[in-house]
């Protein structure tokens, strides 16, 4: 089958978006349209093109015979500006003053755009890091965990504070949370992680780090390495930080909750490192 022009771009690039860091050769495209190399490689030019001026991300072209081409989801800084900004605005309501500092995010976790974007500008972030899978604990943290690994086009695996028969044989490590000071429990199952994988840690509120921390002593039961740290908020309020290399979005200050008054600003996305 023959596709023209316009049908051949619109598959294309609704291809490599479902295939994010997947390589695509152009022979397989050639192939599929029945189009010659050279045609493949004007098309991919005017995606790339259309793709980086959007915001959506850019294709990365890899040389070679055993070469082509990959799709990089990234957003650009405008739009993770804009969207940091607007995500200050939903999370500053100071009905969402939790006792212990901590804030409801269960409507925002629960909202696919909004994850979507979230995911989308903790992908940027890493996107230059060898990530293998992405762990988070359960269970506020899996929507986020989801949506890096759709853009990442990864796996992703869940902690948990219990083991499941479903999961099969665990490895288990205890470890002090950093807000309570009490000693908890967290379980993994031993089939979720390879020796040697690159891990990114992904966590939806942090205030002293002790959940991650934890997450960090359990690669080590592994032999995984980690790749880096993905935070949604982190409180201010934290007497003693346990993690001080991560990337988070937005940042929970001057918490007053006698008042129940809340700042919210950007966290360390547009200044780290």
């Amino acid at each position: 089958m023959k596709f023209r022009r316009s049908e051949r771009l619109i598959d294309m690039t609704h291809y490599l978006l479902e295939r994010p860091r997947e390589l695509v050769s152009l022979t397989f495209f050639s192939e599929r349209y029945g189009s010659a190399k050279s045609s493949i490689s004007e098309d991919l030019a005017i995606i790339k093109e259309t793709f980086e001026k959007q915001g959506i991300g850019t294709l990365q072209t890899i040389p070679g015979a055993s070469g082509g081409v990959k799709y990089i989801s990234k957003a650009s800084i405008k739009d993770a500006k804009d969207f940091i900004g607007e995500l200050c605005e939903l999370i500053a309501s100071a009905d969402r003053l939790l006792p212990g500092g901590y804030l409801y995010l269960t409507d925002l976790l629960g909202t696919p755009h909004i994850m979507n974007k979230v995911g989308k500008l903790l992908a940027t972030a890493f996107a230059d890091s060898q990530i293998d899978v992405i762990m988070t604990v359960a269970t506020k943290g899996i929507p986020i965990a989801h949506a890096i690994s759709e853009h990442l086009n990864v796996p992703f695996v869940i902690v948990r504070g219990d083991s499941k028969v479903t999961e099969g044989s665990t490895v288990s490590i205890n470890y002090v949370s950093g807000s309570t000071k009490r000693i908890q429990t967290m379980v993994l199952s031993k089939r979720s992680l390879n020796e040697g994988a690159k891990v990114l840690i992904v966590d939806d509120f942090m205030k002293a780090g002790g959940t991650i921390t934890g997450m960090m002593n359990l690669l080590d039961e592994f032999n995984a390495t980690l790749a880096g740290i993905a935070v949604l908020v982190e409180s201010e309020d934290a007497q003693e930080r346990l993690v001080d290399d991560y990337v988070s979005l937005v940042k929970l200050m001057d918490v007053n909750m006698k008042n129940k008054s809340i700042k919210v600003v950007e966290g360390n996305y547009f200044y780290r490192d």
